[in-house]
């Protein structure tokens, strides 16, 4: 009986032994087999730097690839195919669509991973970029999915569109959250602003996340402005004042050091994305238009020897545009008009999201309108245009705001003085990603010359259409998307528009 307890004792002891060596060599095994670079979770600060550089680049993409041509800042100079956003045709935009919901899929990485961190400061600036990049979104197509996107993982491949009414309200809520969120009190744990710089703290403040929590009520306020029409279903005028009127709770931009500029370093891997353009990309083959550079060219603006590229007319500089909308017979040669300047192509401030420009030109319209701003719409509109100058590394001639053609005449019709406004908010646009068309189809300023090349049945457009493989992706949510807002096509009017 003792030998067999003894023996048992033993076979026991080899056993442990066995499972004690087992378990020392797994452990080994797994920490040989555990790359030290490759982390298991990503903390946000890893994902928000990449997420800035890339989220720019495509609306400042977007601006000169879209926006300029449609917005007669600029035009092809040669154009036979009679098609051409110069000529109003929009195309179903695939890429666009792609990229926004890739950036968000990066954005609500963020907004998880810091949630689960209980970093609010990360949280909030994730429902800025939130916020921002859905309201150009649904602003390009209307109803877009969602509360359902970006949830494939939940088993949601075939998201539903939400429309554009719910969309704005899910935004202004989170932008109301996110005002909340944001503690100047804290660094960034993890780093990673290439924005405002919101790793550090200046003594006891974070003033990086003080100008991001301006960014948010600014890009609030420019939203409430864009929905302004449908006052009444969404409670616009009430939010507008509360912010105006609590400044202390809702701060916005109050100079160009808020500015919402992403400053391209110009070092390996941030680049401007027009830093190795082709002369014939960058320049040859498209031209400023009349409409853009004879206004400047009439004020002598000093944003036009940055932006364009003077010509020699009988041995004088000068700015010279194209007609946009041209007929299909006519072709400009090469080198005898203005266009962009490669300085433009390095120039750091180019990634610009919002600016200070831009919420005075807003204050200048909702004052003209009744709204108590505290100060006048001359001084704000003045602001704006200032402003914008120095954004782009100029300096405000003296006199300048006082010239014909640039001060606000308050003599004229309130509708006059708008009109002035929204000019200015024009040329302040230059290079916003697609705002100048969005403020375009909300107020219909700045009126365009209509060019005798546009066909007759091609409208200013309001829209862009579906990209078409979602008629194979998601054919129930684009059938249900289109019987809410109508034909897709491009002439068809958006929720905030109607």
């Amino acid at each position: 009986m003792k030998k067999y307890i003894q023996h048992n004792r033993i076979v026991l002891s080899m056993l442990c032994l066995i499972l004690l060596v087992f378990s020392a060599c797994t452990k080994e095994f797994e920490e040989l087999n555990t790359d030290p670079n490759r982390p298991k979770s990503v903390n946000p600060g890893v994902v928000l730097g990449q997420l800035q550089y890339r989220i720019v680049n495509n609306a400042v993409s977007a601006a000169r690839s879209f926006t300029h041509e449609l917005m007669q800042v600029d035009a092809p100079r040669a154009s036979t195919s009679g098609l051409g956003l110069h000529r109003y045709t929009v195309n179903p935009g695939a890429a666009v669509w792609s990229s926004f919901y890739q950036n968000i899929t990066d954005i609500e990485d963020i907004y998880s991973v810091s949630d689960k961190l209980k970093e609010n400061n990360y949280k909030a600036i994730a429902l800025v970029y939130k916020s921002w990049a859905y309201s150009i979104l649904t602003d390009l197509y209307g109803d877009v999915p969602y509360s359902q996107a970006i949830k494939a993982t939940d088993g949601k491949f075939k998201p539903a569109f939400d429309k554009q009414k719910d969309i704005y309200v899910q935004i202004l809520k989170d932008l109301e959250t996110a005002n909340g969120l944001f503690d100047d009190t804290k660094a960034l744990t993890y780093g990673g602003d290439m924005v405002y710089n919101s790793n550090v703290l200046t003594g006891t403040k974070n003033v990086g996340i003080q100008m991001w929590k301006k960014f948010s009520n600014s890009l609030r306020l420019r939203l409430l402005l864009r929905i302004i029409k449908r006052d009444g279903e969404i409670d616009v005028k009430t939010q507008i004042r509360n912010l105006l009127l609590e400044p202390l709770k809702y701060p916005t931009f109050t100079s160009n050091a808020d500015d919402a500029i992403f400053r391209y370093p110009g070092t390996y891997p941030f680049f401007n994305p027009f830093y190795n353009a082709r002369t014939l990309d960058w320049r040859d083959g498209t031209y400023y238009t009349e409409f853009f550079i004879n206004q400047l060219n009439a004020v002598q603006d000093p944003r036009l020897p940055i932006w364009a590229i003077p010509i020699s007319v009988a041995g004088v500089p000068t700015f010279r545009g194209i007609k946009s909308g041209y007929p299909t017979t006519l072709e400009y040669v090469v080198g005898q008009n203005s266009s962009y300047t490669d300085a433009l192509k390095t120039l750091p401030q180019l990634g610009v999201m919002m600016s200070w420009s831009e919420v005075e030109f807003i204050k200048a319209e909702l004052a003209l309108n009744g709204f108590t701003t505290g100060k006048t719409v001359k001084a704000h509109y003045d602001a704006g245009i200032s402003g914008s100058i120095v954004q782009w590394g100029a300096t405000v001639p003296a006199g300048f705001l006082a010239k014909k053609g640039v001060a606000l005449d308050e003599t004229t019709s309130k509708d006059a003085q708008f009109q002035q406004i929204m000019l200015q908010k024009y040329f302040a646009y230059f290079f916003v990603d697609y705002q100048s068309w969005f403020e375009k189809r909300r107020t219909g300023y700045p009126v365009l010359p209509r060019g005798t090349g546009i066909p007759t049945a091609n409208n200013f457009p309001s829209r862009v259409p579906y990209p078409t493989y979602l008629q194979s992706l998601n054919p129930e949510g684009l059938a249900a998307a289109v019987q809410s807002i109508g034909p897709d096509v491009s002439a068809t009017k958006l929720w905030w528009e109607k």
